[in-house]
Order: structure tokens, then C-alpha cells, then sequence
């Protein structure tokens, strides 16, 4: 059943606004909204870029967290990754040594103005502080054409002496099933699920090997765990870089999943400099433990934004709201 959208009152809403340690996904300063409802706390944190529409389904998880309780969990852990921005080999390096005990790493690779030769160089640093038994895996957010995923997939492997997966190299589904089928490396889809009509045409299409799936911009817990039963892949659950408190939703969903083989994108709260909670949920031996209660965020009024960016996601509230 679809969860309604219902725009909390305004006084029960708190902005944040964190720092970002390094630039990610274009930003240095990550926004949100957070509210305590019925069953707890709950985040609303669709990135500046998406209109109301593509706002929607994110409120629609907000409120879902809001007000329904958590599916029983399977396991009392979550395997994690950790998460390196497209920054410099040595940086790339202290982000795994720093990781908690990460065992698999995500790299960011294709960044606009920066070239394969540093993604190589970033890719083959990170290996050399996981070593040999560590999974490395990489993420272009749709930035290459066919050709370019191809070679770069190819040097990326060599680079890393064997990817784990390359999350969406291309945009398009029909490219996602080019390259796939003239690479040796699993593909993983992402922006084709979570930013598509269609999230099952990645698997029929055969585009795919591996579903990268995220909370909120799928419209919540059961909205995404109905596709996580539907579309025949081996998942990743991957955050939308939220705080601890819309990251504890989506250890509840990698909790609750029947089969989860893959470490999941979650410890992500190390790419922030502040955090909602003084006890962030980050990984302790390469896991995330599964909390027994819900989050309470004891650490708003260091992350409470300013006057104006405050009025300006309230404004935003109202305009999803209105979807």
C-alpha cells in the first residue's frame, strides 16, 4: 500500500546542514530535514538538484519512517563498505585505513575533469591498503559513453588486479547491456533503478548483474523491499548520504532482506564532518551492528542550519507535499 504524503507542521521540523569532508556527488554541504514521528525520528533529504517530483518518493519514506515500525530483522549485522571520493591516492588511502575495518571499498571514478589515468591511480592505491583479500568496486554515475566504459572498466580491473563491480558506467539501459556483455567485470545498476519508471527493466533487459537499491529515493522500506523481491538480482543497499538517523531505516532493510551477498553502501556517515547522533552508525569491523531501538538524535543543535536554508526546505517541504 502506498504511503500517503503528509507534510509534518513546521515547528517539529529541524534543517541540518553539514559539511561535507570532501566534495561528493558535486556537494560540499549536505541539507536535510529531520522530524520525530509516531513510531521515531525520520529524514527527509532529497539532494537540491530534484524537483518536487522527484522529491516525492523521498517524503514518502519520511513518513513511512515516521510512522510504521521496522520489518523483523534476519541478521544482527551489516556487512559495509566504505566510500572513496574521486580525491588524491594518498587521501584515498587514509579513507580506508580510517573505514572502521571496511573489507570492500567503493571508489568514485569518471569525475568530471579528472582523468582514467588518476581513476586508475586512486583505484590501485586503494588496493594497496586493502590488499589482496579486499573487494574493490567502482561507481561512475552514469558518466561514460559505451566505448569509455569499456576501456576504462578494463584498465579499472587491471588497476585494481579484479573489480568486484562496476556501478553504473553508462545511463541508459540498452548501454548498461552493451557494455556488460564485452566486459569480464559485473555491472551494477543504480540511477537505472532508483531514477527510473521502470526499475524492472534492468533486469529483463539482462543490463545488470548486481541492484544497488536506496531507501529513500525508491519511497521507502516496503516500496523498495517489494522490488527487492521482484527483480531477480543479487542487492546492495546503498545510502542516499544521510545522517544516522535515514541511515538506521536503511539498516533495517539490509537486516530484514532473506539474502544479502554483497557488502552494503551504508557507512557513510564518515563522509560528513558532523552527524545527528554523537554515537554515528559507522562500522566497527567492517560491520554495522543492528541497533535494537530506534535512533534518537542527540546532536541537532550543531547541525541546525542557518535562518534562510531552514525557510528554503520548508518551502520545499510544502511544494512535495503538494505532489
Amino acid at each position: 500500500m502506498r504511503v500517503p504524503i503528509t507534510r509534518p507542521p513546521d515547528d517539529d521540523v529541524v534543517v541540518y546542514s553539514i559539511p561535507m569532508r570532501s566534495k561528493f556527488r558535486g556537494i560540499t554541504v549536505r541539507e536535510g530535514m529531520l522530524w520525530r514521528g509516531p513510531a521515531g525520528w525520520t529524514e527527509f533529504s532529497p539532494f537540491l538538484d530534484y524537483d518536487a517530483a522527484q522529491s516525492a518518493p523521498w517524503l514518502r519514506a519520511a513518513v513511512e519512517q515516521a510512522t510504521e515500525p521496522y520489518p523483523a530483522a534476519v541478521r544482527d549485522a551489516i556487512a559495509v563498505n566504505c566510500t572513496v571520493p574521486a580525491i588524491q591516492p594518498d587521501r584515498a588511502r587514509e579513507v580506508v585505513f580510517s573505514s572502521g575495518g571496511c573489507r570492500t571499498a567503493k571508489v568514485k571514478v569518471a569525475e568530471p575533469g579528472q582523468s582514467l589515468a588518476e581513476d586508475c591511480s586512486r583505484v590501485a592505491a586503494v588496493r594497496e591498503a586493502l590488499g589482496s583479500r579486499g573487494a574493490i568496486r567502482v561507481d561512475a554515475n552514469a558518466n561514460w559513453s559505451v566505448e569509455e566504459a569499456v576501456e576504462a572498466i578494463t584498465a579499472l580491473d587491471k588497476a585494481a588486479r579484479g573489480l568486484e563491480y562496476a556501478e553504473q558506467p553508462c545511463a541508459s539501459v540498452d548501454d548498461l547491456a552493451r557494455v556488460r556483455r564485452r566486459v569480464g567485470v559485473r555491472i551494477a545498476a543504480d540511477e537505472s533503478i532508483r531514477r527510473a519508471e521502470d526499475p524492472y527493466l534492468v533486469a529483463r533487459a539482462e543490463a545488470a548483474d548486481v541492484a544497488v537499491i536506496k531507501l529513500q529515493p525508491l519511497g521507502g522500506i516496503a516500496a523498495t523491499m517489494r522490488i527487492a523481491e521482484q527483480i531477480g538480482l543479487p542487492l546492495v543497499v546503498s545510502s542516499a548520504l544521510e545522517t544516522s538517523v535515514g541511515i538506521g531505516a536503511s539498516i533495517a532493510l539490509a537486516a530484514a532482506l532473506p539474502d544479502l551477498p554483497f557488502a552494503c553502501g551504508l557507512n557513510t556517515t564518515k563522509l560528513l564532518v558532523d552527524d545527528s547522533a554523537t554515537e554515528s552508525l559507522a562500522a566497527v569491523a567492517g560491520y554495522i551492528g543492528v541497533p535494537t531501538k530506534r535512533l534518537v538524535p542527540d546532536n541537532l543543535d550543531a547541525i541546525r542550519a542557518p535562518a534562510q536554508v531552514r525557510q528554503r526546505w520548508l518551502t520545499r517541504l510544502a511544494e512535495v507535499s503538494a505532489q
